[in-house]
């Protein structure tokens, strides 16, 4: 058990890299410091519960679901779009499987279950993840354009197009409608804009 555990504790320094890897496809958008693939993932696991919640389905396996779907990047790093038109597209099952390996199996074999689930997108949980995942790219490029980064206009329109529950969407819609300081604002009793 003791090699298990230690395959777990080098897995745990792995994933902490991904508070320093950068979210690459904002480069493009000229985004000098963008967010890192954990911040991503923080964020995507939170609107998953919510939209799950709202859905009717399980939010915390959204949540779940969604705090992992990013964790082989570790590995493969953030491959934007544009890299995936050139670069063979890595398959999250075998990264996660080497990720996995050496680990004790009920916990591999449900992180490779979670990380099959999630890629197949067929539960209503992984559904609910999936949207969450484009919401806050979406949410995220909303944020970037009020500081200035114009360009992000096109990682907002994208992502909007993809969802595919109604709560994400009628979501979308109202993130679309307010500034991202709305909520302070409203905390300070000021008129949201």
């Amino acid at each position: 058990m003791a090699d298990e555990l230690a395959q777990v504790a080098r897995f745990l320094y792995e994933a902490g890299t991904l508070k320093q890897s950068r979210r690459t496809g904002w480069w493009m958008a000229g985004v000098r410091d963008p967010e890192s693939v954990a911040e991503h993932a923080w964020r995507t696991s939170l609107i998953a519960s919510i939209i799950a919640k709202l859905e009717g389905a399980d939010p915390a396996r959204a949540a779940f679901l969604a705090v992992w779907h990013d964790s082989q990047e570790t590995r493969t790093g953030d491959v934007n779009h544009l890299a995936k038109k050139y670069a063979d597209k890595a398959d999250a099952r075998a990264v996660t499987a080497d990720q996995v390996t050496g680990m004790p199996e009920s916990l591999a074999s449900t992180v490779r279950d979670l990380i099959a689930e999630y890629e197949d997108r067929e539960s209503a949980e992984a559904i609910c993840a999936s949207d969450a995942d484009k919401l806050e790219c979406m949410l995220q490029g909303i944020e970037y354009k009020s500081q200035g980064y114009e360009l992000a206009q096109r990682w907002i329109d994208n992502s909007r197009a993809r969802l595919v529950t109604k709560t994400a969407n009628e979501l979308a819609d109202q993130l679309l409608d307010m500034d991202p300081l709305d909520w302070l604002r409203t905390v300070l009793g000021e008129q949201p804009s």
